[in-house]
């Protein structure tokens, strides 16, 4: 039987691509049975009489597996977010650094929009790009206009599975435009009543630039954390406070109110910004308040 790589699902029909050619597949009823979805960047087993009439027969184990996006098997995320319109969101940030890193997804933060921003508000994206850098991450300042760090982030993309997500109205579609113009994604102004842009991309695809493979997915503005996620999971997704945590008096540290926390300890003397600890606290209780699985 032959294999390929789901690229696009669409309208309960996935697209799968295998030795270059693309065949249309539905999902057998077994998938639903066993409450299998298929998903995009998922490895199938297949069958075909022809490009229009195939029959996903399996799907192969995951990598890994984000819910919102929907998407599988993804070696790297490039979060994207909007220095201005929308406003560029630490607390959101966090919250997507978050659930990249317990899924073991490299990420990527790019900043968009930077044509946008007068020397004070260019000066403070610059500032919070030095931070993440600093704790470890990969930040590219880009803008789509003016093609400002595109041959940066390029280079990044090469022989990966990537995701290009964020809240909706950040550029996600334009900055795939500026990076394959022949693409022409749809894009739309932000809305001047809701603050938000609206959503322009209606589901996720796989597309090729270049021997990397990005995929476009829908804008949203808010992510729960999965159920997986434990509170001591939490301390290994902030990359500086995990760092850390290693000085702390008490193994299993939640860094809320123990003695000698060496946390809090460098919160108080600022090498860990107090948003980023702020942030770690709420995401803390919203674990701590998430209903109980049954």
């Amino acid at each position: 039987m032959p294999e390929g790589k789901i690229i696009k699902a669409l309208s309960g029909f996935y697209y799968v691509i295998s030795d270059g050619e693309i065949t249309q597949c539905r999902g057998r009823g077994v998938f639903r049975k066993n409450k299998i979805t298929p998903l995009v960047g998922d490895e199938v087993v297949f069958q075909a009489e022809n490009e229009t009439d195939g029959y996903i027969l399996e799907v192969k184990e995951r990598k890994n597996e984000l819910i919102r996006p929907p998407i599988a098997n993804v070696e790297q995320a490039i979060l994207v977010f909007s220095s201005v319109e929308p406003d560029f969101s630490t607390a959101l940030l966090d919250r997507f650094l978050t659930l990249v890193e317990f899924n073991r997804i490299d990420p990527i933060i790019c900043i968009t929009k930077m044509d946008l921003t007068n020397d004070e508000k260019a000066s403070r994206m610059r500032e919070f790009a030095d931070y993440y850098e600093q704790i470890g991450y990969k930040v590219v300042l880009t803008s789509s206009e003016t093609e400002q760090g595109i041959e940066t982030l390029l280079p990044e993309l090469n022989g990966k599975i990537s995701v290009f997500a964020g809240q909706s109205g950040v550029g996600k579609s334009s900055l795939l435009n500026a990076i394959r113009p022949d693409l022409s994604l749809k894009t739309d102004e932000i809305s001047s009543h809701l603050g938000r842009g609206k959503h322009t991309t209606r589901h996720v695809e796989l597309i090729s630039v270049g021997d990397a493979l990005v995929a476009d997915t829908p804008g949203f503005s808010s992510l729960e954390f999965e159920d997986e996620m434990e509170l001591e999971d939490l301390n290994y997704c902030f990359p500086e406070i995990e760092k850390a945590s290693q000085e702390c008096k008490f193994r299993g540290c939640l860094h809320l109110s123990e003695p000698k926390c060496a946390v809090k300890a460098k919160v108080e003397a600022q090498e860990i910004q107090e948003y980023r600890y702020e942030h770690y606290k709420d995401f803390l209780q919203e674990i701590k308040d998430r209903k109980p699985k049954y």
